[in-house]
């Protein structure tokens, strides 16, 4: 099974596909990140980000997706912004047809380290020993990305984080 992990942001978007096969083998398939200028206008990024993510869901055809929720923001500035690009992509997923499933940043740090407050190092680690990647996977958008991928595979039962701890 196929699953997309989203980061949502305006000015970087991560994403990262991972594969979940019968043997809970667990592979990193894609992973990146949908950038836009932050001298366009709003409403231009946000075009774009729609227009990359429906093609990222063409070329990856995932089974399910998953997408971090907004569960606390420091910067009010840059909240709305943010909010409006993850509706960009929740609107995306609906459109394909791609269940999708919503993961705070903390119950993805839970589901990767059982600590609520780890840092990105920690997530990454992680994240490369699960995948078993050669190197930890950059940049931090695109690793955050893997790592909802993988809390999804978690929760659906594909994948048993405690065998690998």
């Amino acid at each position: 099974m196929k699953i997309l992990g989203i980061d949502p942001g305006l000015e970087r978007v991560g994403f990262g596909l991972i594969e979940c096969d019968a043997q809970q083998t667990y592979t990193a398939q894609d992973w990146g990140i949908i950038r836009t200028s932050k001298h366009e206008p709003e409403a231009a990024r946000l075009s774009s980000i729609y227009t990359a993510m429906n093609e990222l869901i063409q070329q990856t055809k995932p089974a399910m997706a998953a997408v971090e929720k907004l569960f606390f923001f420091r910067n009010a500035k840059t909240l709305m912004p943010v909010s409006q690009a993850r509706g960009i992509i929740i609107l995306a997923l609906y459109n394909a047809g791609i269940p999708f499933v919503e993961y705070t940043p903390m119950q993805v740090k839970m589901n990767m380290t059982g600590y609520g407050k780890s840092d990105k190092k920690a997530i990454q680690a992680m994240v490369k020993q699960l995948l078993t990647m050669d190197e930890t996977p950059e940049p931090d958008d695109a690793a955050d990305a893997l790592a909802i991928a993988l809390s999804c595979a978690f929760e659906q039962g594909t994948i048993n984080l405690l065998s690998v701890r």
